[in-house]
């Protein structure tokens, strides 16, 4: 199947799973609640940690709003395999099967239309952020966005493919906290990881989520220069190039 025609099928399908989302503006809406809630209740207990080691020389709000956008990508994005497994239930996928889109525009049509939802979403928070007293440059804001909204179609593509595996909200539910949990507490969303103890600290570089909150939070402060932000992007573009490809494979061999 041609480029073209996969570019095509891939915008019709996008365009499809946007409308189904947008009939419930309110769950975009709260799918942002939680972060928000950590903004709210969790940020300014960090205020009188500013100079401690692992917060340079920004302040608490350059450091935590970054944790957060990722946590709403890990979290926001980890869970939309649970509408894949309400569509293999209701036969939706089944009847995708029959027409001739492309099956690769399955996977993307709706991995953008996540990845749109998610971008959404960080900007509610952003601006919740700025309210709060957060103060980042807007070449740094848009880093940290453009990787947000790069992890959140990798951790799309690799929620479709445990639902497909697992076809059943009481095997994917179970795995997917397995798996989210410790990301969420290895990355050093809530706090630096470099606060952590050694052996910590070495274990928490084993998470590609690590590089991505290191990334963001050095976008944050304007240093762009900084070796963070060049392993963060390369550990992003990997991450998403690995999980789409193993996405489209996916769809491809659940709907030969």
């Amino acid at each position: 199947m041609s480029l073209s025609r996969t570019v095509s099928d891939t915008r019709l399908m996008f365009v499809r799973y946007l409308r189904q989302t947008l009939r419930s503006r309110v769950a975009v809406v709260f799918g942002a609640v939680q972060p928000l809630l950590y903004l709210l209740l969790f940020g300014p207990l960090l205020k009188d940690l500013v100079g401690v080691r692992g917060f340079g020389g920004g302040d608490a709000w350059q450091v935590f709003v970054p944790g957060v956008l990722v946590q709403l990508a890990l979290f926001g994005a980890g869970f939309v395999g649970f509408g894949l497994i309400g569509d293999l239930r209701s036969g939706v996928v089944e009847r995708l099967r029959v027409t001739p889109v492309s099956r690769t525009a399955l996977l993307l049509g709706r991995v953008l239309r996540d990845a749109a939802v998610l971008g959404a979403q960080a900007v509610l928070l952003l601006a919740a952020g700025f309210a709060l007293g957060l103060r980042a440059p807007v070449g740094g804001v848009a880093v940290g966005l453009a990787l947000v909204v790069s992890l959140a179609v990798s951790v799309a593509s690799l929620s479709y493919v445990l639902a497909l595996r697992t076809r059943s909200e009481d095997a994917f539910a179970p795995l997917l906290s397995a798996v989210t949990l410790p990301l969420m507490l290895l990355s050093g969303i809530l706090l630096p990881m470099s606060l952590a103890p050694g052996w910590l600290d070495v274990l928490s570089r084993c998470t590609p989520f690590r590089y991505v909150v290191d990334a963001a939070r050095a976008a944050f402060l304007g240093d762009y220069a900084a070796p963070a932000v060049a392993e963060g992007v390369a550990v992003a573009a990997v991450l998403l190039v690995v999980s789409v490809a193993l996405g489209a494979r996916r769809f491809r061999a659940e709907n030969a």
